[in-house]
């Protein structure tokens, strides 16, 4: 089972992939609309690829107040 820690690392990598940016410069606790450069429909982008890597499904609702990659990771660990 991977850990907490694992999941933030390729959530990183994976959002860093999808948007083009260097891994180096996001980091756990940034904020993803800003360390991405995106906005609210793109974010649901993300989310929608994160849903099909991880195998899990993420409400809308859940995901409301999720400002930062951590604890997105967060919420994706817990369903895993």
């Amino acid at each position: 089972m991977p850990t907490l820690d694992d999941t933030i690392q390729e959530l990183l990598d994976l959002a860093a992939a999808h948007f083009e940016r260097p891994r180096a410069a996001l980091a756990a606790h940034q904020d993803m609309f800003e360390a991405l450069a995106i906005d609210s429909l793109q974010a649901l982008e993300l989310l929608t690829r994160l849903e099909q890597r991880f195998g899990v499904e993420l409400p809308d609702y859940e995901l409301a107040d999720v400002s930062d990659f951590a604890t997105l990771a967060e919420r994706i660990h817990a369903r895993r």
